[in-house]
């Protein structure tokens, strides 16, 4: 449940390195996102800068999850990052933080947080992503996407599942 006076928690997660088509589509999610919840993301270039410059140009908030020692490394668009040298295992705690989760485009690192969303029950929404992935939602448009995840996390059969390990 959350609180009135609390926004959501979503996740943004894609390539590192993007084109513009991709870029303009993760940047039009976090415009979107911004008045409804938090962006979290993993605080580096592409899908993850376009989202929090959307955001953030949107006066939304945003989180980057670094995968690395320095506060600097995120991109200027993240307004708290969260430094946490450790590579790749940083996905764990980027997706355990957010309610639910879009990806956009994206190659393995996007996958793997893919994976553990599903894992730990997180509504997953794709946009230009890995396809054929049994319980991703996916969609056209950002809009949808943004649309989307909403209606996921206020449906009681995504919420309501225990992880059984």
């Amino acid at each position: 449940m959350v609180l009135p006076h609390k926004k959501r928690r979503i996740a943004v997660i894609g390539a590192g390195i993007c084109d513009p088509n991709i870029y303009e589509l993760a940047y039009q999610v976090g415009q979107l996102l911004a008045p409804k919840a938090v962006l979290y993301c993993g605080g580096l270039g592409g899908v993850m800068e376009a989202a929090a410059k959307g955001a953030l140009e949107a006066n939304g908030q945003t989180v980057g999850i670094l995968p690395g020692p320095r506060a600097e490394d995120a991109n200027p668009y993240i307004q708290i990052p969260v430094v946490t040298d450790m590579g790749q295992a940083r996905n764990v705690i980027l997706v355990r933080s957010a309610e639910g989760v879009i990806a956009i485009s994206g190659g393995y690192g996007t996958l793997s947080e893919i994976a553990l969303s599903l894992k730990m029950w997180k509504p997953v929404v794709g946009l230009k992503t890995w396809p054929n992935i049994e319980g991703v939602h996916y969609v056209k448009t950002p809009e949808e996407a943004v649309e989307k995840v909403f209606t996921l996390l206020e449906s009681p059969s995504i919420t309501a599942k225990p992880n059984p390990f």
